[in-house]
């Protein structure tokens, strides 16, 4: 009598069949894997590309805020030398205000102490210096000692003016002063020396004369 197993023949199919659905998991669990990891690969390198994207526009605003700064700072050191050149200009101006009230104060004390029948030919001051010739024509002597007197009792000169020359003058105009007046006529130069440190007052009762013609 011929026997057979059939139990074994179904053991074997029903292996079969628990086997493949359990590939079939493995399959589907690793494609799932896949994919995620393709789509987190993705996803990683467009925020990648956003965040270099966003990282060259703030490097490009940097740029041109920096351009703009550049230029910002070159107005400001030309602003800084206009301003210092415009400050040195000031204090020139105002050396040279100062400077210039000496020569007022000069010939204003000059004018005050002239006295009658003595005039002015030229006033010529030293280059760099305070000391100051003049020139001029008188009738008499004494009109040239009273000119030296009300220039040293002025203030504003150095004391001990020094009379350079006194000589009789003999030009065609000296002699037409002379017809006109009486006496010689007499061309004197004298040197003195102005005081610029301060401005003292005019000694008081100092001599106020009429201007010579």
């Amino acid at each position: 009598m011929i026997r057979i197993n059939l139990l074994a023949v179904e053991r074997k199919a029903v292996k079969r069949a628990v086997l493949f659905p359990i590939g079939q998991k493995i399959t589907a669990a690793c494609s799932a894997i896949l994919i995620l990891a393709a789509l987190l690969v993705g996803w990683r390198y467009w925020s990648l590309q956003q965040e270099s994207a966003a990282i060259d526009k703030d490097i490009a605003v940097a740029q041109q805020e920096t351009t703009r700064l550049h230029a910002v700072i070159q107005q400001v050191q030309q602003f800084e030398q206009q301003k210092a050149q415009l400050q040195q200009r000031v204090v020139l101006i105002e050396q040279l205000r100062k400077g210039q009230t000496g020569p007022v104060h000069m010939l204003d004390q000059i004018s005050r102490s002239l006295p009658p029948m003595l005039w002015l030919t030229q006033i010529k001051q030293t280059p760099n210096s305070n000391e100051v010739l003049i020139d001029g024509r008188s009738n008499t002597l004494t009109s040239i000692s009273d000119f030296v007197g009300g220039l040293e009792q002025s203030g504003y000169f150095q004391k001990s003016i020094e009379i350079v020359s006194t000589t009789s003058d003999t030009s065609p105009t000296a002699e037409k002063a002379a017809a006109a007046t009486t006496g010689e006529v007499i061309k004197f130069q004298i040197k003195a020396v102005f005081k610029t440190a301060g401005e003292p007052k005019a000694v008081a009762g100092t001599p106020t004369t009429q201007r010579g013609n």
